[in-house]
């Protein structure tokens, strides 16, 4: 390290230290004597001195003084206990950050889901924030509140037009000094599934871009949005939330189906969602991630109806399990074919995409069973449709099936998505239309969204197009590769 940059990294320190020792309510001596006993060298002058700037310290003197801050900052925030006689073995921490998340988890264990704020609260507490959670509504519009720190006034706020709707849409921590106190909107994610926002406020006077604050932020999103995750499989109180209107039974049935709507690895991401959401009945998609294959499946079953919610669940269902029995695309297609035509022996179908992806070598293979060709964008530019592997609808007969190849290039997007897309119409007629499509995803390219905003915004605009009022179901299936690269959203 050069010594400009030591000065300066000496001149933060000495900076933030000597506003945490302001907030101590320790006097000079007193840090001096906790300094001293961890080991501290330097004489009370010198610390003096160090804290106004007037001399330097080195750098392990430095940290042996912040550590003695830190302990007194942990102090504070120790709730008052009465001390027992015996002291018990393996006591769970009280104050700092592994005590945040041990709250979580001790909090939810056999618990309701709607007891998710108070235990989150809580475990604020612990770290010394205040924490409120909003849940993103299923259309993806608005943030809706699950709880919070004892206010019962909280309201909802928009996706497109708020800070908190920012840091959903972006997937970054905003800080907001207006409006009271200053807080933070931090991202509430399930691995990379964007649920929601965590509204934060620490203490006053808090530095809101400090880094041990983004992070302790981060690690409560993570464990909190596992929880709302796991909690919505065992109740319906957090689900309420996100539910702004009831579900047809046949979008409720393929809803419990799908996969979660975000996904990554190291090198692949990928992304879908389904409109109308509340009355969607027969699309559905699924995908499933290792190590080296992304699999990739969507299917429209040609309808609202109840019954093209079970031939639409009947395909996804034969194409997991040929799938989880280790068999490929031909198995697979065979698979889905046998089921629908076994199960609906009066006449049913499904079109369809079943494709594999090789994460090392970007070696993708795919079979269309009548359905749109699949997009491939490539340097921000849509540059080919997918036309091979063609073959008729599922339940039609396998007819003469034949796989597909494409060689993907690093940081491609393939986009596979239903007609209920490009055939949407608007008042006069004109449908939304393939270059349309085109068009939307080269804007969105330049705008460096990532995958889940880019199809959140994609379906808004296939609605816009419609004036609102959805004509047939659109899903979108959005996946990006990356070779050898740690992939960001």
């Amino acid at each position: 390290m050069s010594s400009d940059q030591d000065s300066t990294q000496q001149d933060e320190q000495r900076r933030v230290l000597s506003l945490a020792f302001d907030r101590s309510d320790l006097t000079l001596q007193q840090l001096w004597t906790r300094y001293f006993a961890l080991g501290g060298d330097a004489g009370p002058v010198e610390v003096e001195a160090f804290l106004h700037g007037l001399m330097p310290l080195p750098a392990l003197q430095r940290d042996v003084l912040a550590h003695a801050v830190n302990e007194r900052l942990d102090e504070l925030t120790w709730p008052h206990r009465v001390p027992y006689t015996f002291r018990s073995r393996g006591n769970s921490p009280r104050t700092g950050p592994l005590a945040g998340l041990v709250k979580l988890l001790d909090g939810m264990h056999q618990a309701p889901p709607e007891r998710l704020p108070a235990v989150a609260a809580c475990a604020g507490r612990a770290l010394g924030l205040r924490i409120a959670i909003y849940l993103v509504d299923y259309e993806q519009r608005a943030l809706h509140p699950l709880g919070g720190f004892g206010s019962s006034d909280l309201t909802s706020f928009g996706v497109d037009s708020t800070l908190p709707g920012r840091a959903f849409r972006t997937v970054r921590t905003v800080p907001a000094t207006t409006g009271g106190h200053p807080r933070l909107w931090v991202p509430l994610l399930d691995g990379v599934e964007r649920l929601g926002v965590l509204e934060v406020t620490p203490r006053e006077g808090a530095d809101l871009h400090d880094p041990d604050l983004h992070m302790r932020c981060r690690w409560l999103s993570a464990l909190i949005g596992r929880l709302v995750t796991i909690s919505t499989h065992y109740g319906d109180g957090l689900d309420a939330v996100r539910l702004q209107r009831p579900r047809t039974p046949a979008a409720d049935l393929i809803w419990q189906l799908l996969p979660p709507l975000t996904a990554a690895t190291d090198n692949f991401a990928i992304t879908g969602l389904l409109e109308p959401c509340y009355e969607v009945g027969g699309d559905a998609f699924d995908y499933a991630l290792s190590a080296d294959m992304a699999s990739l499946a969507i299917f429209d079953a040609v309808g609202h109806t109840m019954r093209n919610g079970f031939v639409a669940a009947a395909a996804l269902a034969a194409s997991r399990s040929a799938r989880r029995a280790g068999h490929g695309l031909f198995e697979q297609s065979r698979a889905v074919d046998e089921t629908i035509a076994g199960q609906f022996p009066h006449g049913a179908f499904a079109t369809g995409v079943l494709a594999e992806l090789d994460l090392a070598t970007g070696r993708l293979r795919y079979v269309n069973a009548g359905h749109p060709p699949p997009l491939l964008m490539r340097s921000g530019k849509v540059v080919k449709r997918l036309t091979g592997g063609h073959r008729p609808p599922f339940g039609l007969g396998t007819g003469e099936l034949t796989i597909a190849e494409e060689v993907l290039q690093p940081d491609d997007w393939l986009l596979l998505y239903t007609d209920g897309v490009t055939e949407a119409r608007d008042d006069s007629g004109e449908p939304f239309g393939e270059t349309r499509l085109a068009d939307f995803l080269e804007r969105e390219a330049a705008a460096a969204h990532p995958p889940p905003e880019t199809a959140r915004r994609l379906v808004k605009a296939v609605l816009a197009h419609q004036n609102c009022v959805s004509q047939d179901d659109a899903s979108v299936l959005l996946a990006r590769w990356i070779k050898h690269d740690e992939l960001r959203l």
